[in-house]
């Protein structure tokens, strides 16, 4: 898959669902030493003795190179780097419980994409009040269009990294990038995290307009004016405004919008079929960020008073307010104004 790094890491993955595995194969198949926690026992007997992800990733062969544990004590003991891939919805407890088995010294890069829901805290904002003491310096943010799926299946993919420390950055776009996985990097934090989180939503109103039976137009105007939005929620929040112009911003955008590889697509096609969300979440194993970050986005989006109609529009679907036909003529229905004026 890629060149044998110079010199070989430990690393831990927390979270084994697919794109913890993907990334747990990427490393593995570098010669990394990669240690897999996953949250199920079964799963870790299946990856330990299968050398499958049974739950998530059925029928793939993993590396002999990835071990999976079911303790943090296990997973983090002398580790060089950890990834954290988990929901957003998790990160605050499941590092508060933790912490006390991460050495001191250990960057954490976290993959995962979200909003805090009850507080609309960023994710990097959680890590640095729960890991304390000057957490900022060792915390980092992967982000990027790269399917979990695609990964595993080798195709050339490009991500970022964001860090508020510039050298850790670089030093873990190193120990990343492979010939067929391209890390750039930033220190807009705010900017990654941004769209990472916020293109889930658009992807859910554009599969609403997909499972209407919408074509590319609506669909590109859906993006295109989803794009505006979220830069402007970024740049409110203190972000760069170029970085949405990027492979975190309209990179990510473009990828969870039209793959159909896409949770949160799919969510947004079932609904404009007439599926309801009950019925949608029940049917699946893996999260779809953009149904808890909608809500979190929109409550934001009024602190900073940002306007953001698609967000507003997909929360009032999700809550049930709205049928999606109708939250098509809202959006066509708004006042007139010059495009830069939004």
């Amino acid at each position: 898959m890629n060149e044998q790094p110079i010199k070989t890491k430990t690393i831990t993955i927390i979270g084994a669902g697919t794109m913890g595995t993907a990334l747990a194969q990427l490393l593995a198949a570098s010669g990394h030493s990669v240690k897999l926690w996953a949250y199920e026992p079964e799963l870790v007997t299946a990856v330990n003795e299968q050398h499958e992800n049974t739950l998530f990733m059925p029928g793939i062969q993993l590396s002999s190179n990835i071990r999976a544990f079911n303790r943090f004590e296990d997973a983090l003991s002398n580790t060089q780097y950890v990834l954290s891939v988990t929901p957003s919805q998790v990160i605050r407890q499941l590092w508060t419980d933790a912490k006390k088995y991460l050495p001191a010294h250990v960057p954490v890069v976290c993959a995962s994409k979200g909003i805090e829901t009850h507080t609309g805290k960023l994710i990097s904002e959680v890590l640095e009040e729960v890991l304390e003491e000057n957490a900022a310096d060792r915390l980092a943010y992967l982000s990027g269009p790269s399917f979990a799926k695609e990964i595993m299946d080798e195709q050339p993919t490009a991500v970022v990294i964001a860090s508020k420390n510039p050298e850790l950055a670089t030093e873990l776009q190193e120990v990343i990038s492979t010939q067929l996985f391209r890390a750039y990097t930033t220190d807009d934090v705010i900017g990654v995290e941004i769209g990472g989180a916020i293109k889930n939503v658009i992807a859910i109103a554009v599969g609403i307009a997909e499972g209407l039976g919408l074509g590319i137009n609506s669909k590109s105007a859906l993006i295109t004016r989803g794009l505006a939005e979220i830069t402007r929620l970024a740049v409110a929040c203190g972000a760069q405004g170029e970085t949405l112009a990027g492979l975190a911003g309209m990179g990510d955008l473009v990828l969870t919008c039209n793959g159909h590889l896409s949770r949160n697509l799919q969510v947004g096609i079932r609904l404009g079929k007439g599926e309801t969300l009950d019925e949608i979440l029940g049917s699946m194993k893996m999260v779809a960020e953009g149904v808890a970050t909608a809500h979190s986005t929109l409550e934001l989006a009024k602190h900073f008073s940002v306007d953001m109609p698609i967000t507003g529009i997909v929360v009032d679907i999700l809550n049930g307010h709205i049928p999606p036909a109708e939250a098509v003529m809202i959006l066509m229905g708004r006042r007139l104004r010059a495009e830069k004026d939004e």
